[in-house]
């Protein structure tokens, strides 16, 4: 049975007295990905809320107050899994941790590409780098809590890799990318000298964010139990397994199903 998915994808580039290019076209790039699997089925259920340039003293501005209705909208909704993406000013609202943590969402992911966005999560009542989350809430940030977060071209680099991630690039065997293999392939793409992204989790279980073409499809992987029923079961080749366009070895006969 598939998921119920919901996800608020939040990109604010106009501020008063600053503009941050890219934020929009990041968060409308990551909707489009997480709207669709790659065999383009449904996924997410996306709410999208966007502050392109022109629009800091506009009637469409997006306030604190307005983004916190949205979050919290988001994290009452009857689904399986809730994803909240947000690409904007390194100003961190910690309150979003605090309604995913009171959520009774089972598994909630929070995406932030902002300056300084590792400090979400952080208690600094008890030490600004210990993180206390409930389980099934994971965070994923663009950089460490003291660092900025670079752009590169017209497009944030963390948030570039991460669509890189949800497009296939941190997909398992199975085609299933989760927050974890997300972190994974940013991580290690990200050089030494780059922003550090950073990962804190609370999970027991990792359900797939977005489901892409699987490197082996799972007709072929189910037949692995046909083959290897038993714990450390060795399947016999004969050369009646190779294909080779009929020249068979002698002593040996053409077995279609064999070769297939």
């Amino acid at each position: 049975m598939s998921l119920k998915k919901a996800a608020l994808v939040v990109g604010i580039e106009d501020y008063p007295g600053s503009w941050l290019p890219g934020c929009v076209k990041d968060a409308t790039t990551v909707k489009e990905l997480l709207s669709r699997n790659d065999d383009r089925s449904s996924n997410f259920s996306c709410i999208e809320l966007l502050g392109p340039k022109g629009t800091a003293s506009g009637s469409s501005q997006i306030t604190r107050v307005l983004l916190r209705h949205h979050v919290r909208d988001i994290l009452a909704k009857k689904v399986d899994m809730a994803l909240m993406y947000f690409s904007g000013h390194g100003i961190v609202m910690h309150e979003i941790v605090e309604y995913a943590n009171d959520s009774k969402i089972p598994q909630i992911t929070i995406i932030v590409d902002a300056c300084f966005s590792g400090k979400l999560g952080a208690v600094p009542a008890i030490k600004e780098d210990r993180a206390v989350l409930r389980e099934g809430v994971a965070i994923l940030t663009a950089s460490s809590g003291d660092e900025v977060a670079v752009m590169s071209s017209d497009r944030s680099l963390f948030t570039s890799y991460v669509c890189a991630a949800l497009e296939g690039g941190a997909a398992d065997v199975r085609g299933d990318v989760t927050s974890a293999s997300i972190y994974a392939y940013v991580e290690q793409i990200m050089g030494p000298l780059d922003q550090r992204p950073m990962y804190k989790a609370n999970v027991a279980r990792l359900d797939a964010l977005r489901s892409c073409n699987p490197v082996v499809p799972q007709d072929v992987l189910r037949k692995l139990v046909e083959y290897f029923p038993r714990l450390n079961e060795e399947h016999k080749l004969d050369p009646a397994y190779e294909p080779d366009h009929g020249q068979h070895p002698p002593g040996t006969t053409p077995d279609p199903r064999k070769e297939a």
